[in-house]
């Protein structure tokens, strides 16, 4: 994989660092290391005793981690794993280490995945139409374009990417597949959207949602998800904190839900006698970024910051 390097700003650096360490001795995981922003700001933070554990799908991620300025490998509190951040309880537990002090997940696209023609993430590059996380494995965008029939494809564009124009949009990949020219490449979807989007909100692409929602597919992402907060759940240790920063309604929405359902003392409707079930989570914070942090890096706009502490019942 290539090492070239592509400018990225991490976001809400302070804020998620500031929520997430709260024991300078402590043990944390960064689920999404990108190009190591939050991670070098954690280790700032951090003892000797200390140590974080960082978790990415990228290949070029894992190469940013041992290689040049962004290289944490000679840091011995320091270690990563070419994995998804819902394996990060098997991944942990190999390295005999039981709970944790607390579990960073920036979600999203990194900057220099969208940059980079080559990864096929941004309809603004003409290149392959790719879209893995981890390009060695699965299947790319333009494999799935190529298989899956016109319900299926119209399914993932609404449900995905909350596109009203999913069905238009479906019928016209599939008829153009089966004019034996199927759409290989960033530019190919993006035309191919655009003229079957009638209507869009100013100062958005026709093919934003779609490629959202393909990204998605491509990499079960929302899946992942909902398995690396029930991992980062039965890891943190009482007080420690669950720190996740969302870009899109739908990611946000899920660890919405699992915050507040935390939150709740449960019955046992098999048991309607007994104790209720004691809360696992406590809200702390929404967050979103501050007016001078979107006007220096626009991408920030659309974030938002959640936090949650374990609570001291098991």
């Amino acid at each position: 994989m290539s090492t070239t390097s592509f400018d990225h700003r991490t976001v809400l650096l302070d804020e998620a660092v500031n929520a997430l360490v709260w024991d300078a001795d402590g043990t944390y995981i960064d689920g999404t290391f990108g190009r190591g922003g939050h991670a070098r700001a954690i280790l700032g933070r951090l003892t000797p005793r200390g140590r974080l554990i960082a978790f990415d799908k990228d290949p070029d991620a894992i190469a940013a981690a041992t290689q040049g300025e962004t290289s944490r490998v000679d840091d011995p509190r320091f270690s990563i794993c070419h994995s998804s951040f819902a394996d990060m309880a098997q991944q942990v537990a190999a390295l005999g280490i039981a709970q944790v002090h607390g579990v960073l997940l920036d979600l999203g696209v990194s900057s220099p995945q969208i940059d980079n023609p080559a990864r096929g993430f941004s309809f603004r590059f003409d290149g392959p139409l790719d879209m893995r996380m981890d390009p060695t494995r699965g299947e790319s965008a333009a494999d799935f374009l190529a298989r899956a029939d016109e319900r299926q494809i119209a399914k993932v564009v609404r449900d995905y990417g909350e596109e009203r124009f999913a069905v238009p949009i479906a019928k016209a990949l599939v008829a153009r597949r089966e004019g034996g020219n199927p759409v290989r490449s960033t530019g190919e979807l993006s035309e191919v959207v655009a003229r079957a989007v009638k209507t869009r909100e100013p100062g958005q692409d026709p093919a934003t949602r779609t490629f959202q929602a393909l990204r998605i597919q491509v990499n079960a992402e929302l899946e992942e998800l909902e398995q690396g907060l029930n991992a980062a759940l039965k890891l943190l240790l009482p007080q420690g904190r669950l720190v996740v920063i969302s870009f899109h309604s739908l990611e946000d929405r899920i660890v919405k839900t699992f915050i507040s359902r935390e939150s709740k003392s449960v019955v046992d409707r098999r048991a309607p006698f007994a104790e209720p079930l004691p809360t696992r989570l406590r809200a702390l914070a929404r967050l979103k970024p501050s007016e001078t942090e979107v006007r220096a890096n626009p991408r920030s706009r659309s974030a938002i910051l959640r936090v949650a502490e374990r609570t001291e019942a098991a």
